[in-house]
């Protein structure tokens, strides 16, 4: 199977799968890398999960990265059934506005048997980090 029809079929399973709140905030992932261990989303949130106008508020921006962190876990192991995040640090660089294309990528830093150390950026159009998260999960394995 060639590389790119690899990922395509890793997106396509994962978008196959989402759940509701992604849904919600206009979210799709859009690539997926098994070698950089990543996953990458496209975001839209509607002004609708925003305050202040068009401020994104700050659980709806740790929920996208929390989304990314988790589904490059799932692009990159298939043995992984379930994942449960043990603690997640969130630093806002700048703004993050609704109604805005938003890139939010996630990646696996390192990952043992039970254990996941992850990282995520959400970026603006113009590529500026809005937020950074860093995240350890417990990893359930399928049978």
């Amino acid at each position: 199977m060639s590389h790119s029809l690899e990922q395509h079929d890793i997106v396509t399973r994962l978008n196959s799968h989402q759940l509701t709140f992604i849904k919600l905030l206009a979210g799709k992932v859009v690539s997926a890398d098994v070698d950089a261990r990543s996953c990458t989303f496209n975001f839209c949130v509607p002004l609708d999960f925003c305050h202040s106008g068009n401020v994104v508020q700050g659980g709806f921006v740790s929920a996208m990265l929390d989304a990314a962190m988790s589904h490059a876990v799932f692009a990159c192991d298939t043995t992984v059934e379930r994942l449960s995040s043990l603690e997640i640090t969130t630093r806002y660089e700048s703004v993050t506005r609704g109604e805005s294309p938003l890139t939010v990528t996630g990646w696996v830093r390192r990952m043992t048997k039970t254990i996941a150390f992850l990282e995520a950026d959400i970026k603006s159009e113009s590529g500026e980090v809005l937020a950074i998260a860093h995240s350890v999960a417990k990893i359930g394995r399928k049978a």
